[in-house]
């Protein structure tokens, strides 16, 4: 996919999400421009002062006022839709700001992007999007409703989805809490040592964004394959690499959250195309009057899983110690790696 010569706008861009596509792309000759549009001054301040990076252009402004976001995607040829409210917890307790966020912010961005003539637009969901069962999951998966609505109204501009589950080492995710927890002679907090997660890198993240940029259609859903592991073997490795004997305290089950997480459901399965690395699911274009003339159901659905987080590829212990062991987070902090590059 050629990208040189491109401008790319990233929201929610000092995020993890965002730092990895720069430690990706900022010192290639992809994207001749990377702008970043976020709420937080002090984040995009110390962003500009680590980088240095002229092809950085830094723009503040909330995707909730289409005032802001519209001037930023002028100009712009792809956009990485990465803001969002994703604290389970919080969202719980306040879901009329995820609202906000999640689904008018988003909504304003894709109309921002349209008129504006951007070229694609990838909306960054979550598995919690799939049966969702809290606010934050409400909230994305209305989301990706607007998102797939509007796609299918657009001339110049291709909106399309990408759902990927837990994102390891990022910001506010277990692995930094346990590796604080290991740091300050804490116990290691683990709600539920039989619930699931899938285990994703940002690297992984950046990947299906990108492969979604280069395959996708209007209104596609795509999923990234992953592996999973118990939040109980997850605190064990942790627990092993660092060389620590550190208490696993069980703390019971948070609001909002799940045994275990689904990344496609089964009626997106019987649809869904599969691409070697990533499933494909493609956008449910049939009108209102589909059932003008004949209405029948899907027997598939019945015989079909879905895909979720206790029936992938489950890795044991040694598994996950192996997968958590390419963290640059780790590396550095629990294997005592100097690293000179941007950690993320």
């Amino acid at each position: 996919m050629l990208l040189k010569n491109k401008t790319l706008l990233i929201t929610g861009g000092t995020g993890s999400f965002g730092n990895a596509v720069l430690q990706r792309f900022l010192n290639t000759d992809h994207f001749s421009e990377i702008r970043i549009f976020s709420r937080d001054e002090k984040k995009q301040d110390d962003m500009r002062n680590q980088l240095k990076s002229n092809k950085l252009k830094y723009y503040i402004g909330d995707v909730r006022d289409f005032d802001s976001i519209e001037p930023a995607t002028r100009g712009v040829d792809f956009v990485f839709h990465a803001a969002a409210l994703k604290q389970v917890p919080s969202c719980e307790f306040f879901p009329m700001q995820a609202v906000k966020t999640n689904v008018e912010g988003t909504f304003n961005l894709i109309r921002a992007a349209a008129s504006n003539r951007v070229e694609k637009v990838i909306c960054l969901s979550t598995d919690k999007a799939a049966y969702p069962i809290n606010a934050m999951g409400i909230s994305k998966a209305l989301m990706e409703k607007v998102a797939i609505a509007e796609s299918r109204n657009l001339k110049d501009t291709t909106v399309c989805l990408t759902r990927y589950g837990n994102v390891m080492a990022s910001r506010g995710s277990v692995i930094p809490l346990f590796i604080n927890q290991i740091k300050n002679g804490l116990p290691l907090t683990v709600t539920d040592p039989n619930m699931t997660r899938f285990l994703m890198s940002l690297y992984d993240a950046v990947d299906l964004v990108l492969f979604a940029f280069e395959h996708g259609n209007p209104g596609d859903l795509f999923v990234n394959k992953a592996p999973a592991a118990t939040i109980g073997d997850l605190a064990q490795a942790v627990k092993e690499l660092a060389d620590v004997d550190n208490e696993i305290k069980i703390i019971g089950t948070r609001h909002g959250e799940k045994l275990y997480e689904t990344l496609c459901t089964r009626e997106e399965m019987v649809k869904a195309e599969d691409m070697g690395a990533f499933y494909r699911v493609p956008a449910d274009n049939r009108d209102l009057n589909y059932a003008m003339y004949f209405s029948e159901g899907e027997q598939k659905v019945a015989k079909i899983e879905d895909y979720h987080s206790h029936n992938t590829e489950r890795l044991d212990v040694e598994g996950v110690k192996k997968l958590i062991s390419k963290l640059a987070l780790v590396r550095k902090t629990l294997l005592g790696e100097t690293l000179e590059e941007y950690i993320v």
